[in-house]
């Protein structure tokens, strides 16, 4: 199985710690590793031969940097942020071009994973089921702790066989009051984001939910290893269009054309300020405190300080993100965090702040 690993993202929605210039995938702060370091050596067991990295081509010189193991012709630059629909097909043309046939896992540079021998195992299985289903795409689904609206949820029907489920439909962040009702039905699970499909069915995929995009990767796979493979790729991927692959393929797939795998290994993405607080920490009252902090009837919050030579002092907060970084303070309640990546879409339009992207 080949693995492809999503690690191009800029990562805003963690600013100020994740940077355009040095996103949050890169950042040290687990155990003296990134995540997309973490990611790697989950999966290294499959060798690094089979281990593809997809990021965009600002990151390309670094990725190589931080992952010198990884062959060098194995990270793919993506030409553009156009979201995660274009990037994964690209990958998936890439490897048909090059003549791969079998299963292909879709993960991400950014999750942390508590027991990494049941996330093994799990993927194995999910090798081992799209083998055995080459014309499924197979969704990974956990067990639901709380209605989560800020994930994607999965809707399994009839079980065939052990931790395997029919596929019925698909909710990308609910409203609060309708995920609450899916969390009680206990018909639904937690989407993990990993996908798993045969390369020839991905692609099938893609040309029927997604026509437009596909005819501009036929281009590019038509172009792949000829002399103006590059002029092609630069000019035909910025064209597509900016679209998620939630939304442009899992959200449109039929129940005839999924499978859902159930887990519980302990999974969680920390890409919001507060989902990192959440990841790091045991109890939801539990503050998450990196560097020169002192607290006073402090609660549930995100408190990190870069600057050893001043104190980050607080008092009576609950449920805050505050980030002192050496050019930028931020201080937002849980329940905003989102909004983060609209501030930046303000700061942008500054020629003055653009600085502090």
């Amino acid at each position: 199985m080949k693995i492809i690993i999503f690690a191009g993202g800029a990562g805003t929605r963690m600013w100020p710690l994740s940077r355009k210039s040095f996103p949050k995938q890169f950042i040290k702060m687990f155990k003296g590793k990134s995540t997309l370091e973490l990611a790697i050596n989950r999966v290294k067991s499959f060798g690094y031969e089979n281990i593809f990295v997809s990021t965009v081509k600002e990151y390309v010189t670094l990725t190589k940097k931080y992952l010198p193991k990884i062959p060098a012709r194995n990270i793919i630059g993506e030409p553009a942020l156009r979201n995660l629909a274009p990037a994964v097909g690209l990958n998936l043309i890439n490897l048909r071009a090059k003549g791969y046939k079998g299963p292909v896992a879709i993960l991400w540079a950014d999750h942390l994973i508590e027991n990494e021998t049941l996330f093994l195992e799990t993927i194995k299985k999910a090798e081992e089921i799209s083998l055995k289903n080459p014309d499924k795409i197979i969704f990974v689904g956990k067990t639901p702790r709380f209605a989560n609206n800020n994930l994607g949820w999965i809707h399994f029907g009839k079980k065939t066989s052990k931790d395997i489920f029919e596929y019925n439909k698909w909710f990308y962040k609910p409203p609060v009051e309708e995920c609450e009702k899916m969390f009680k039905s206990k018909e639904w699970l937690w989407n993990t984001g990993y996908f798993f499909m045969d390369i020839d069915f991905g692609c099938y995929l893609y040309e029927k939910y997604q026509p437009e995009i596909y005819k501009k990767l036929l281009l590019i796979e038509k172009s792949l290893g000829k002399g103006k493979e590059k002029e092609i790729i630069n000019k035909v991927y910025p064209a597509m269009e900016r679209i998620s692959f939630d939304d442009a393929i899992a959200k449109n797939v039929l129940p005839s054309e999924a499978l859902v795998l159930k887990t519980e290994m302990e999974w969680s993405d920390p890409g919001t300020l507060y989902a990192l607080k959440e990841a790091l920490t045991e109890n939801e009252k539990d503050n998450l405190i990196m560097g020169n902090v002192k607290t006073q009837n402090t609660a549930d919050s995100l408190l990190v300080n870069h600057e050893k030579k001043k104190l980050l002092a607080t008092i009576g907060l609950k449920g805050v993100a505050v980030v002192n970084t050496k050019d930028v303070v931020l201080v937002v309640p849980k329940e905003d965090v989102k909004e983060i990546s609209d501030l930046l879409t303000e700061i942008e339009k500054d020629k003055n702040l653009k600085k502090y992207l």
